[in-house]
């Protein structure tokens, strides 16, 4: 790793501070002061009044003061910049009688003006370098003590030596002096004309490093490196209000205003360029300046292989969308070499296609800041660090998850080339202390066919501390991304799709995390998820095609992950103000409570009550008001406030400049240039503009484009059938999420509510790991399976559902979550999480079943095992919140058997009350061996059966108008009826009505 100087190095270096800043006399009492003729250094009375100032007094307090040794570098974009900040200095420092040496050797106009009262120092760097420092260093020894220094830009020293390497010699050598001797001093250095060579050593030397850059009129300085000094919000950038030693250094909160200053900004690393592809870089140059020539096919076809992408089926939207001049863009915001992967370029091509097609949007999309991670760099990580032989291994199908742990945990003790711990080190130069995400993009991720959604890590870094310290931590992200490559739910995702053999090199896509601050949080005013098609038309009155959102305060991380029992808001974007739910107490009940932050002062990601938010909010000038409903019952009641998060009020500006129409028109330009559903993620800020409408206006931040996976656009005709009470073996209203479907259903799984209640979180990820076991046994066998289970599938906490991987589940076709876990927690559907997006992309239904709801039900006596219903007896209702449920009305077997129940069995049927046979346990037929290794309650939580166990029997007549017909053969049921070859469970999945219906009779 590049060795870099620490704060505890300086501290060392340069002597113990005081508690004012000042660096402590040696031996007592003292400031060191020189003898210049006697060429040693004598103690004399400190003193410091009035006390040093850079002639500004509000930048003086943004930095923490200014302290004697100061070396101050001024890093800007013009003379006239560094002119603006030496001005006020000199002024102060004629004012205050300090003896003031003004350094003259540049070709740009004079800084100070003849006539000023300063001593000039005329000097000639052509004379060579030795000459020229040994000039200066005596000027400085003869001033002696607490002088003040101006030096004329540095930039010209390097045309004048040839060599940025003696620039920043020049300024190790010359530092250290003036820090001795207690000297404050200004030196200007422009931005973009510098290698590392010089940069490095004046960062590393220099006591402040101050970046500054122009934007709409205004100076905003960004602190890189502010030594002995850590007042909070030191290293965030800052806006220079008015100009003029009277205004302000306030610090810039909000995204919208950052990414507007800074995005042009850049790292300082121009001159540094690989050797291979240096000339194609000059020649790309050369053409993107040339009038009508700015598109050479040779040079851009380059680019876009030596970048981009060379996958076949993304080029004409790259052909279309980006120009020579957007490839040049990229080119010098990627660290190392190599394409910049999937998920990059799908970003960077849905902001090209609305800037292109949808103009009313793309004057509200926040600017663009974010750096890429060659693919290249992952591939030079992977040998550098001896791992190539485990890569290797994960090529072959019969070997691919061998030895999985011990390659991750070598990935994630790695270490960097030090050219690219370099590069990373200018990355965090620009964004300062903002948090960034590191994202995985892979060259597979987010393309046509394949999304690998959630397979991949992506890390935030709250990005706070010392340099050294923000560096490790975002090492550390760097190295979890590229373990997640070599991890179980990728390499098994690469083995469905067939993608093992295929280069997947990890490229990183490291973004500024949008938003603002808020107390001390950091976060967006709104994130989510957005499907150009919805696939949840819960209501006739909602059009698929015009796509769906899910959206939440706070980090987008809520919208895509399944972390608690928390809700999410879901629009539909034709009618945005219909819910799922009906009622205000529902609404409340089922609205956001949690909001994912980045805390700033534990330098890590949270999660917040959204209520100890709401103060914060209102004082950094957050609209809570927009996204809340007051609940005025309580409020007549007792005189609080309570807000829930509704998003209501926002919901309801049906107006074309509203977010809901911006949203859509995204949507749907997207959708028509990728010729295909697509779904974004996105993030939202409101800014307070007096000309805007309403004092408001949104900046959309584009997080995320990819190509929906979806199967078919439109809803099939199904048939309106209304099986007999007999035949229906499960029916569920009020969350269908899929198409419209027909088919049967051979196999079902089923975990039971009253035995995984009962469960420690031990037991219950162990009931997920043997359901993954069933799903790769179930992979062998023919037919359709359907898997049902209490909670929430897919979620992080066994309290709220069974925490099952995708990988687990991905050969079910059909997946029901019952909603039993607890009193008030309802099935969430997922909409926008990566679980939902592969339910979408392998085109598996899903739906939920609620307790209490008319219109839901299930037999859940027959698969706990406690044999077949009866033909002719009512099923009855899911009970809610796990309990018992009450007889059948009509002497039907209870939906919920919560007492004894026959022993499981591995061959043959057990006999029942009635004379019949119970469906047959087929659990420890699929899982082998595996099944004798796991605890009893386990196994007693697990049930598999096939679903001919449960179909209508051979020969029975048809219920009159139900559009039901027999199936089967021969067989006995538990009624004596012959099912010995009966045939499957028949399901129909009405989305548009949100319907779905499993009957023991084919629908005709």
């Amino acid at each position: 790793m590049e060795k870099m100087c620490s704060e505890e190095e300086e501290r060392q270096r340069g002597g113990r501070k005081d508690s004012g800043g000042r660096r402590a006399a040696r031996g007592g009492n003292f400031r060191l002061t020189s003898d210049r003729a006697g060429g040693t250094l004598s103690a004399m009375p400190k003193q410091n009044t009035p006390p040093d100032t850079s002639g500004l007094p509000a930048f003086d307090r943004a930095v923490g003061g200014i302290f004697a040794g100061d070396n101050i570098v001024w890093h800007v974009d013009s003379i006239g910049q560094y002119q603006s900040f030496v001005t006020p200095f000199a002024a102060a420092a004629a004012r205050d009688g300090r003896r003031l040496v003004y350094f003259r050797f540049a070709r740009h106009g004079r800084l100070l003006p003849e006539g000023f009262p300063c001593e000039t120092v005329v000097l000639r760097p052509e004379e060579g370098f030795e000459v020229f420092i040994n000039r200066i260093r005596d000027k400085i020894g003869a001033a002696g003590l607490a002088a003040y220094y101006v030096f004329d830009c540095l930039s010209d020293l390097a045309t004048d030596w040839y060599s940025d390497a003696m620039l920043g010699n020049f300024f190790m050598l010359t530092c250290p002096y003036l820090f001795e001797l207690e000297t404050i001093t200004y030196f200007g250095l422009l931005r973009g004309r510098h290698s590392r060579d010089a940069t490095e050593p004046v960062i590393a030397t220099t006591q402040l490093f101050l970046d500054v850059f122009g934007n709409g009129g205004r100076l905003y300085m960004r602190p890189l490196k502010t030594q002995f000094r850590r007042p909070p919000g030191l290293r965030l950038l800052h806006a220079w209000g008015a100009g003029g030693a009277g205004g302000a250094f306030d610090i810039v909160r909000g995204s919208a205003e950052i990414t507007r200053a800074i995005a042009h900004a850049g790292p300082d690393w121009a001159a540094d360029a690989e050797a291979h592809g240096a000339e194609l870089w000059r020649r790309a140059e050369e053409a993107a300046t040339r009038a009508g020539d700015g598109e050479r096919p040779e040079i851009w076809t380059q680019f876009v292989r030596m970048m981009i992408s060379r996958d076949e089926a993304i080029m004409p939207l790259v052909q279309s969308c980006f120009s020579l001049k957007t490839l040049l863009a990229v080119r010098r915001r990627l660290v190392g070499t190599g394409l910049i992967g999937g998920k990059t370029v799908g970003m960077l091509l849905a902001r090209a296609i609305v800037a292109r097609d949808c103009p009313a949007a793309a004057a509200k999309l926040e600017e663009h800041d974010s750096f890429y991670v060659g693919a290249d760099v992952f591939y030079t990580f992977l040998v550098r660090n001896g791992l190539w032989p485990l890569r290797e291994r994960q090529r072959a199908p019969g070997t691919f998850l061998d030895g999985v742990d011990e390659a991750q945990a070598r990935v994630r003790a790695g270490g960097f080339p030090d050219y690219i711990v370099r590069q990373f080190a200018n990355v965090l130069d620009h964004f300062g202390q903002y948090p960034i995400i590191v994202r995985s993009s892979s060259l597979l991720e987010d393309n046509y066919g394949r999304a690998f959604a959630g397979k991949y890590e992506s890390v935030f870094c709250a990005n706070q501390g010392t340099r050294e310290e923000r560096l490790e931590a975002f090492l550390d992200a760097v190295r979890t991304v590229y373990a997640s490559a070599m991890g179980r739910e990728a390499l098994s995702y690469r083995a469905r799709h067939g993608l093992l053999g295929r280069d997947e090199q990890m490229a990183l896509l490291v973004m500024r995390v949008t938003g603002s601050m808020q107390g001390g949080c950091f976060y967006p005013h709104l994130a989510g998820v957005g499907f150009s098609y919805n696939p949840f038309a819960w209501h006739p009155a909602i059009d698929p095609a015009a796509g769906v959102a899910r959206l939440v305060y706070g980090l987008g991380t809520r919208a895509v992950e399944r972390v608690d029992d928390d809700y999410t808001r879901v629009v539909a974007l034709n009618a945005p103000l219909r819910r799922p739910e009906s009622g205000a107490d529902d609404i409340f009940r089922h609205s956001q409570r949690r909001v994912d932050v980045i805390d700033l002062a534990a330098n890590r990601p949270a999660s917040r009550e959204f209520r100890t938010l709401l103060d914060d909010a209102r004082e950094a000038g957050i609209p809570v008001e927009l996204f809340t409903t007051r609940d005025d019952a309580v409020y007549e009641r007792t005189g609080r406030e309570a807000r829930f998060l509704t998003f209501e009020p926002l919901l309801s500006d049906a107006s074309p400049e509203g977010l809901v129409a911006d949203l859509r028109a995204v949507l749907q330009a997207l959708e028509k240039a990728y010729a295909r559903p697509v779904d974004i993620e996105f993030a939202v800020n409101f800014e307070r503009v007096p000309a805007a409408r309403g004092g408001l206006r949104h900046w959309l931040h584009l997080l995320q484009c990819r190509p929906l996976q979806v199967q078919g656009t439109h809803n099939p005709d199904v048939p309106a059938a209304r099986p007999a009470p007999a035949d229906v073996f499960l029916r569920a209203k009020g969350a269908v999420v899929g198409h419209s479907r027909v088919h049967a259903v051979d196999w079902i799984a089923h975990v039971r509510p009253e035995i995984y209640s009962t469960l420690n979180e031990r037991n219950r990820h162990a009931v997920a790991r043997a359901i993954g076991g069933i799903n790769r046994a179930l992979a062998a066998r023919e037919g359709t399976a359907m898997l049902t289970g209490p909670g929430r599938w897919g979620t992080t906490t066994p309290g709220l559902g069974v925490p099952v991987r995708f990988s687990e589940i991905n050969h079910f076709a059909v997946l029901c979550e019952l909603a039993v876990m607890s009193e008030h927690l309802t099935p969430d559907i997922s909409l926008g999480t990566h679980f939902f997006g592969e339910l979408v992309e392998m085109n598996m239904l899903y739906f939920a079943l609620f307790p209490g709801r008319e219109g839901n039900a299930i037999d859940l006596a027959a698969l706990a095992g406690g044999g077949a219903r009866p033909p002719g007896g009512a099923v009855a209702a899911l009970p809610a919140g796990g309990g018992e449920a009450a007889p059948a009305a009509d002497g039907g077997v209870p939906a919920s058997a919560g007492g004894g129940e026959p022993a499981r069995t591995t061959g043959g049927r057990t006999p029942v009350a009635g004379g019949g046979m119970a469906a047959r346990d087929c659990f420890d037929e699929l899982a082998g061996e595996a099944a004798a290794n796991l605890a009893a309650p386990v196994r007693d939580a697990l049930r598999v059966f096939r679903a001919s166990d449960f179909a209508a029997p051979a020969g029975q007549e048809d219920a009159p108008g139900t559009g039901i017909s027999g199936t089967g053969v021969s067989g006995a049921n538990a009624s004596g009826a012959d099912v010995s070859s009966a045939g499957p469970l028949w399901l129909l999945a009405d989305a548009r009505r949100q319907e779905l219906v499993i009957s023991r009779r084919k629908f005709v």
